[in-house]
């Protein structure tokens, strides 16, 4: 991809599937790679296989953690060009099984986590002249998903979300886009299988619905995510496009 080598590149949520797939790509791009996850551990891994610019244990709801970590990215590199937000947690439950205080937790990570790096980073971003930012939001989001009531709507958000700010930053050269990926074999799709009869149901009837009869795997994701960060990219902002073996096809 053009454009890429030698950009700061933030990915949150490194150090699972999808986000260990992310830094892999960037860094073969020979971008500054920066790893933020609330898994210490996880980084660890990560840097053991993969050459990252930095590491930073990181827990993305915390507002004041998020802005300290913006600003002492830039403290090292001085700038931030791209912001991938791809931290997300969830349970496969029925909604009207779940408790108020799953829900907190799963619009904590999975709405306010993100909110809270665009409120830190995007500054940084626009005082450097600029950047890219490329929202990992979910086809959950997009067409729904059973069992995951309260995901879906904190993915359909930051769709939404990624859209408004889209329009209200383009005249200072930040462009933002979502990516959904589809069923894909992540640490939460394996969850499925953690709530029995009923998870497993559910997995499989996934699995029957994609054209291209696959799961995804976090490998299919970091192409297009490449791309849109990409100065190959630099036309397009706002879209959402999903990546999910055929099982959403938008117009």
């Amino acid at each position: 991809m053009r454009g890429l080598k030698d950009k700061v590149v933030i990915v949150t949520g490194a150090a699972g599937g999808i986000g260990g797939a992310l830094c892999a790509r960037f860094a073969e791009e020979g971008s500054l790679v920066v790893g933020l996850d609330l898994r210490a551990e996880g980084l660890d891994e990560l840097t053991a296989k993969t050459a990252l610019a930095m590491t930073m244990q990181l827990d993305i709801t915390d507002h004041a953690a998020v802005k300290a970590a913006g600003e002492a990215i830039v403290d090292r590199f001085g700038r931030i060009d791209v912001l991938v937000n791809n931290a997300g947690w969830d349970v496969p439950s029925p909604f009207l099984e779940s408790e108020p205080s799953f829900w907190e937790k799963v619009v904590s990570v999975n709405l306010m986590g993100p909110l809270n790096m665009h409120h830190a980073v995007i500054p940084l971003m626009i005082a450097g002249g600029g950047g890219k930012v490329v929202n990992i939001a979910s086809d959950a989001g997009r067409v729904g998903s059973s069992g995951e009531s309260v995901y879906s709507a904190c993915k359909g958000g930051i769709v939404a979300f990624t859209k408004t700010l889209a329009r209200e930053l383009a005249k200072n050269g930040v462009l933002l886009n979502s990516v959904c990926p589809g069923p894909t074999d992540t640490a939460i799709l394996r969850g499925f299988f953690d709530q029995g009869d009923y998870g497993s149901k559910l997995y499989e009837a996934l699995k029957r619905s994609v054209p291209l009869k696959r799961i995804g795997a976090p490998e299919d994701i970091p192409g297009i995510v490449a791309f849109l960060s990409s100065d190959d990219a630099g036309y397009i902002t706002g879209q959402v496009i999903s990546v999910s073996g055929g099982l959403t096809m938008h117009g």
